[in-house]
């Protein structure tokens, strides 16, 4: 037995030593999952296996590079051989030497979403649609959706019930639409990050010998997540294990939360279906978590009908008791966190990136950002406009890609006239429709413009483009991909027209090109045997994820969704907005499996804590431009008792000056399942006109009590008034929906 296996425990060590045959590893929030997975691969080179005969797929770069690192300490180079990575990353190594096999260039472009948004708004303005019923975000879901479930155009086409769906939401000609993108991605030799997996699923059930070739190579399969597949990622795993069964599944089906992206639960419900010879192995000691957390998370999750049995357990010491605060109002509760930010990063020596705040929404991000800010708590928030979705950053990266694939239209179109070199819009429009009615390329039309009816001076100007092109595309085979994006910044004026812009915006945007052009310097210069052309770089950026575009060693308070928090840890967590129709989220309660989802979506996000845990809810937000009236989320009510503080937050009104936390507990009521309600509809209670309010009035809130009008500000029926109220402090009201009676 190898040295590194000791450090295993015995329910660890059962599955790591496993080697032949289909098994599942059940592995609770923080068991050590991703221990097993590296350690069950160097045991299995140890064993003999080898290494070029293993594939490990994740869900994110960043996963497979730290568990790569890790098996190299372990076993030393070996790990090199593997082939590890995400889905998107190992099927599109795969394709890039088998595409040919179904029509496909090998220097095949893969577009972004925007480019895919892009392509569609096109489509929709080319066919004459209302836009309004066509409108690219729902028509990428929509395909992506499609796609994710292997449902081709044709299969479309053919059923009924799918064609039902989109005339009853106005979308009769969904299915041409749908043709038409499927046909000018092929024609622009480009997939989209769906095609990565489903066009991999295509070649392996048309082509036997390319599925028997990789069969035969990867004879050990591993994949970490496995609750997070969808049907085509199933579909492709099933293929290629079909004939070694030599398959691991690592997951945990209580931290499904992705259905909105594809993600099928039933594919580890029941993985025994499908390999009824597996073994079962359950990792379920918690080694990230406090007592209270593990078994406050714990006691959640088993109101879930649907799961995997198992009992997650700790030797970590008790900790302290789950917070449960209540704020009056959503600006309260930004306050009230960022004071318990700045107090227990005091008490504790801790440091800001110690910290996460958790929320069911994007938009729930405002209130803390205010609240971080005034306390000078440095906060970065994941999930925002990814740096490689700049503009400046897309526009060199175009240039990159039509030097690689030509016909990449959507690249063709963003850069042909950036920098300006007199090919307006009238010439393109016109390029465009020749390229449709003569079923060619685009690029085919700009390269021989005369031979389409283009004047000279306009063919001359295209000449220039495709003569630069052509030159830098040259350069690739004999250059790295830095030379060349160096001289592409250059060459096509980019530089220079950024550099010239001396606007504030103008400078940041001309220093991100600045760290691309960094980036890519470091992607040639970093160690190993990996090709640092180019089309390699292209491919790892087209790929990344926004967990591998994190920087984690910088100081300061991550905000975001609880769905971009899987797979991370903080030692102290607050998940906030804990309200009816929030989280769990109104658009999730139309059946059991909803509602069950958005309960593993709470559990992920009490799991991701490992010291101390914080609840808050307002019991009054803006929502949609209305005042709000809220009802906390059953999850707390949930949660066992005994492991929870209330606090009351109400009447943090400075928090510079101090929390409040050391209120008495409020006698809370048991908590009701109501929906929220606009303040106008309390029963009882008729607010005046306030049209004439003026400073230093009495008035009376239907909520808050009385109170006095220190100040109004605004105009145009957005005027706003700080209201000071007994046992409540200032509050600020936007008059509109206020309900004030006036006292004097």
């Amino acid at each position: 037995m190898s040295n590194f296996l000791e450090e295993l425990n015995e329910a660890q060590l059962k599955p790591v030593t496993h080697i032949e045959g289909p098994m599942m590893v059940l592995a609770g929030a923080g068991s050590g999952k991703t221990r097993v997975l590296t350690y069950r691969i160097a045991h299995l080179i140890d064993s003999g296996v080898d290494s070029f005969n293993i594939l490990a797929l994740t869900f994110t770069n960043k996963a497979s590079r730290e568990m790569r690192e890790r098996i190299e300490k372990l076993i030393g180079s070996d790990a090199k051989n593997l082939w590890m990575g995400t889905f998107h990353s190992v099927f599109a190594k795969i394709l890039r030497y088998e595409a040919p096999e179904i029509g496909y260039p090998n220097n095949f472009t893969i577009y972004d979403t925007d480019d895919t948004k892009s392509l569609l708004k096109s489509i929709v303005k080319e066919m004459g649609l209302n836009k309004d019923h066509y409108k690219p975000n729902v028509l990428y879901s929509r395909i992506s959706g499609l796609k994710n479930n292997q449902v081709s155009v044709r299969e479309y086409l053919d059923d009924e019930t799918y064609r039902l769906e989109d005339r009853n939401a106005n979308r009769p000609r969904f299915g041409d639409v749908y043709r038409e993108y499927v046909g000018r991605c092929f024609k622009a030799g480009a997939m989209d990050f769906d095609d990565i997996l489903l066009k991999t699923s295509e070649l392996l059930a048309s082509k036997p010998e390319v599925l028997s070739k990789y069969q035969n190579k990867f004879r050990f399969i591993m994949v970490d997540e496995y609750q997070d597949t969808n049907h085509v990622q199933y579909m492709i795993i099933k293929k290629l294990a079909a004939l070694h069964r030599n398959v691991c599944v690592v997951g945990d089906d209580a931290q499904s939360i992705y259905s909105f992206r594809g993600a099928n639960i039933k594919n580890i419900l029941n993985f025994e279906k499908d390999y009824k010879e597996y073994s079962l192995y359950k990792l379920e000691q918690n080694y990230r978590s406090s007592g209270v957390i593990v078994q406050a998370s714990g006691g959640i999750i088993k109101n879930n009908r649907e799961q995997l049995k198992k009992e997650v357990w700790t030797d970590n010491e008790h900790g302290e008791k789950i917070k449960v605060f209540k704020a009056s109002s959503d600006g309260d509760e930004g306050r009230v966190v960022a004071s318990a930010i700045f107090e227990t990063k005091m008490n504790e020596k801790a440091k800001h990136s110690d910290f996460a705040i958790l929320y069911r929404t994007n938009s729930q991000s405002r209130s803390f950002e205010e609240s971080l800010r005034k306390l000078n708590i440095p906060y970065r928030i994941i999930g925002g406009l990814s740096f490689y979705q700049r503009k400046e950053i897309k526009d060199l990266l175009a240039y990159c890609r039509v030097i690689i694939n030509p016909k990449d239209e959507e690249a063709l179109k963003r850069i042909i006239n950036y920098p300006t070199r007199g090919i307006g819009k009238t010439t393109m429009d016109k390029a465009l429709l020749v390229s449709k009615e003569a079923n060619i390329a685009l690029w085919q039309v700009i390269a021989h413009a005369r031979d389409y009816g283009f004047s000279n001076l306009v063919a001359n100007k295209m000449d220039g483009f495709v003569t630069m092109i052509k030159s830098f595309a040259a350069m690739v085979s004999e250059k790295d991909a830095y030379s060349v994006a160096l001289e592409i910044a250059k060459a096509s004026g980019i530089m220079k027209t950024l550099f010239e812009d001396k606007s504030v915006e103008g400078v940041a945007r001309y220093d991100n090109m600045q760290e691309l052009l960094a980036g890519i310097k470091e992607f040639v210069e970093k160690e190993g045997d990996e090709e640092k052309s180019l089309p390699a770089f292209m491919q790892d950026v087209a790929l990344l994820t926004d967990a591998d575009s994190q920087d984690d060693e910088e100081d300061k308070v991550t905000m975001m969704t609880v769905h971009g928090a899987k797979g991370l840890e903080f030692p102290f967590v607050h998940i906030v907005g804990l309200e009816e129709n929030l989280f769990p989220s109104q658009l999730a309660l139309q059946s059991r499996a909803e509602l069950e989802e958005e309960r593993r979506l709470f559990y992920v996000a009490l799991t991701r804590a490992e010291k101390k845990a914080t609840l808050s809810y307002a019991q009054q937000r803006f929502r949609w431009g209305q005042l709000t009236y809220s009802e906390p989320s059953r999850f707390i009510d949930e949660l066992d008792s005994s492991l929870l503080d209330y606090e009351l937050a109400d009447s943090v009104s400075n928090p510079s000056v101090g929390s409040g936390f050391n209120l008495p507990k409020p006698n809370l009521k048991p908590l009701s399942r109501m929906v929220s309600k606009p303040a106008s509809a309390l029963a009882g209670f008729k607010s005046d006109d306030l049209s004439k309010l003026q400073n230093g009035v009495k008035v009376e809130h239907a909520r808050f009590g009385k109170g006095m009008v220190e100040n109004i500000d605004g105009a145009g029926g957005n005027e706003k008034a700080i209201i000071n109220f007994d046992g409540y402090g200032r509050k600020q009201i936007l008059l509109k929906f206020a309900n004030l009676r006036i006292l004097n």
